[in-house]
């Protein structure tokens, strides 16, 4: 985009330069004061151009160490000094009117060069308005709009001087001087309201209106509990959006992820010259709390799985027991520091509970390549269970061995009427016994009604 403003400010200086020349020559040749004048100003509207033009080039470079955000700040401090120049002229054309009105000097000795001199550059400032126009419309930039005021105000003081030379051969003598004033404050007003633009851009002012209709998109994204800070500026063309937002403490990292990215692509059906950047924070409204000392659990250094959580309250108290795997090869006293921090952890982020019990168990990790059966260690695990009366049918008895660990899959059939309670305490107990007979296993009891 801003490429093309460049492209379009190169043809507008190219234009404005050639009538500087014409309007210079012609304006010598006919010893037309006015078209002399006017062609001092085109040069002081090709030198702003230029500058317009350098200032685009260079917001065009990509960001760097020292800017982050890119050089789009160029582009606004182009438009300023463009503004700050159109004021400068339009000032000196105020004063030279009210001083020629008071001082009228009659030796404009007007002629046919003069008029095709001044119709010349008529014809190449209606180029550059139109073409600036079409532009600004197409990729906006305030380089191009301080540019279209200079070709605005080149037209005027033009018509004025073509006017100058008419009115000077019919004997109105004050006529361009007038016709120069009114054109000299409304440069003004143009001048000052391009100079408040591009000054408050620089100060990164933005719309509440734009803010305001940002959190409402991304409010109506689905899965979005709150929006926190939106901070907005602009640079260029370009608006960087950096949003906060709040969702559930229990969304997965991939979900989380999911939702900002539908976040972002929202924003970007409005705002399609946005670049934004969203920032995700648990909020753990309306979570149950079992997830909620789940997550917490589970951040915990150290912690390997977690499973089994209940909670219950008593007397207004809330209690919660959960059981947590950790390496089974570090010792007690690291465990129990482990046990430690998920106690304090929790308490510090859910203070209405009372009191946490942790139950700590070894965790092994099953490799995924297993598959050499182990058969002796099947047929010592089938002496375990037939001591057991309560087992009324052994099923499959399954166990891979992968190098010093053993992954046993067992199938036993209970009476239909045993509570699951009772059958769950009878599968832990013989999972207990294998395991201080086997070493390193992985045990996995499905209990089925016989």
């Amino acid at each position: 985009m801003l490429e093309q403003k460049t492209k379009v400010l190169q043809i507008s200086l190219v234009a404005i330069f050639s009538a500087f020349i014409v309007e210079l020559v012609f304006g010598l040749i006919s010893n037309s004061l006015g078209l002399i004048t006017d062609s001092i100003h085109a040069l002081l509207d090709s030198v702003v151009t230029a500058i317009l033009l350098l200032a685009a080039r260079y917001a065009i470079k990509p960001p760097d160490e020292e800017h982050t955000y890119g050089h789009g700040k160029i582009e606004s401090l182009g438009g300023l000094i463009g503004g700050i120049a159109i004021f400068l002229i339009a000032i000196f054309f105020i004063y030279e009117s009210i001083h020629r009105l008071q001082n009228p000097v009659h030796n404009t000795l007007p002629g046919m060069f003069a008029i095709i001199g001044g119709l010349y550059t008529i014809g190449i400032d209606i180029f550059r308005i139109v073409l600036l126009r079409r532009s600004i419309k197409k990729i906006g930039g305030v380089t191009l709009k301080a540019d279209f005021y200079h070709a605005f105000m080149d037209l005027g003081s033009t018509v004025i001087a073509i006017a100058g030379i008419v009115l000077v051969v019919y004997g109105f003598y004050n006529g361009d001087f007038i016709a120069a004033l009114i054109l000299g404050v409304v440069l003004v007003i143009l001048s000052l309201k391009l100079i408040h633009r591009t000054a408050l851009d620089l100060t990164d002012i933005i719309s509440p209106e734009l803010v305001k209709k940002v959190k409402e998109i991304v409010l109506n994204t689905e899965g979005v509990i709150e929006v926190g800070t939106i901070l907005m500026r602009k640079s260029g063309d370009v608006i960087f959006t950096d949003v906060t937002i709040s969702l559930r403490g229990d969304t997965s990292f991939d979900r989380a992820h999911e939702i900002s990215s539908t976040v972002e692509k929202n924003i970007k059906k409005k705002l399609s010259n946005a670049s934004i950047t969203i920032h995700f924070e648990p909020n753990w409204k309306n979570v149950p709390l079992n997830a909620k000392i789940n997550d917490i659990a589970k951040s915990v250094e150290g912690v390997k799985e977690v499973h089994n959580i209940i909670s219950h309250k008593t007397k207004g108290k809330t209690y919660s027991n959960l059981h947590v795997m950790v390496d089974n090869e570090i010792n007690l006293d690291s465990a129990h520091k482990i046990s430690e921090k998920i106690e304090q952890k929790i308490q510090e982020n859910i203070p209405e509970i009372e009191h946490v019990t942790i139950h700590l168990e070894p965790f092994l990790t099953v490799p995924k390549n297993l598959n050499v059966e182990d058969k002796i260690t099947e047929e010592k695990i089938r002496e375990i269970l037939e001591q057991y009366t309560v087992i009324k049918k052994i099923g499959r008895i399954v166990s891979l061995n992968f190098e010093n660990i053993l992954k046993i899959d067992i199938d036993c059939s209970f009476d239909k009427e045993l509570s699951i309670e009772k059958v769950h305490d009878m599968t832990s107990e013989i999972e207990h016994v294998i395991r201080t007979q086997i070493k390193n296993a992985v045990i996995t009891i499905h209990p089925e009604p016989d």
